[in-house]
């Protein structure tokens, strides 16, 4: 059964010229044999779709494949003849096109990648080796790995909690042990973590560190407990305080306050 053409690139027969690029873009992508080194499938799979996107792209071709089928090549005036130039809605073929739009960003592409190996220079030798030469593609350098994430528990004490401040925590990275100061935000609760930016393991290749997982941990107080974002405290009054009333001192995490005992 011949293939069509409109199912290799997974788009419908009344697809425009943008929706069979786009179509393409993406399964060559997916499908091209150095992405899938040892998946003979995905070569064959990528060759049908660079055949079937060389007809749906260009327009004469296109019309004759719509009205004849498989056979449009040698129906007509005996089958398309293409010229050194694809039609204005787009290139003639997968060659034509510049993958570096969808590699590059990937493989460092763009313009500052463009020198630098990978796709952009890999297409680059494809496209001049239609005069018979093709150069070996130099072996690519290890790109930059991000440092893991490292993860840690502090405690701190119960009026840092309530109020905010500052700890000082001691860590262990690369075998190296460092101080660090931690900002503690008003508020928090038992057990919550703070991500610590760039505080991780350091990265390969000049890549980029982890980051700091740092687990809460709050100490308990002798006279208060938390209850959400309420505090209780106990405070001892005189009997003639309770019977006839009294204003008594209470200390809190932030600072000593006035409160009246009714009688």
């Amino acid at each position: 059964m011949a293939e069509d053409y409109y199912k290799t690139l997974e788009v419908p027969r009344e697809a425009s010229q943008a929706e069979i690029q786009k179509a393409y873009r993406r399964l060559a992508r997916k499908h091209h044999p150095d992405l899938n080194p040892d998946d003979k499938a995905a070569k064959k799979r990528f060759q049908e779709v660079q055949a079937a996107f060389d007809v749906l792209n260009d327009t004469n071709k296109r019309e004759l494949y719509d009205r004849y089928g498989s056979s449009f090549e040698t129906m007509g005036q005996g089958g398309p003849h293409p010229g050194p130039g694809g039609p204005a809605g787009g290139p003639t073929s997968a060659e034509d096109f510049d993958f570096s739009q969808f590699f590059g960003d990937r493989f460092g592409g763009g313009e500052a990648g463009r020198g630098a190996g990978g796709f952009a220079d890999f297409f680059s030798e494809m496209r001049g080796g239609r005069s018979g030469t093709r150069k070996t593609a130099k072996p690519a350098k290890p790109g930059k790995q991000r440092g893991a994430d490292l993860e840690s528990a502090v405690e701190i004490p119960f009026n840092v909690a309530i109020v905010g401040g500052q700890t000082e925590l001691s860590l262990d990275r690369g075998g190296k042990v460092e101080t660090i100061s931690v900002k503690i935000p008003a508020g928090i609760e038992e057990g919550k973590k703070i991500r610590l930016r760039g505080q991780g393991a350091p990265g390969a290749n000049d890549g980029p560190p982890g980051d700091l997982l740092l687990t809460i941990h709050i100490a308990p107080h002798p006279y208060f407990r938390r209850r959400g974002d309420d505090l209780d405290v106990r405070v001892p009054v005189t009997l003639l305080e309770a019977a006839e009333g009294a204003k008594v001192e209470v200390p809190t995490p932030k600072g000593t306050v006035a409160l009246r005992v009714p009688p």
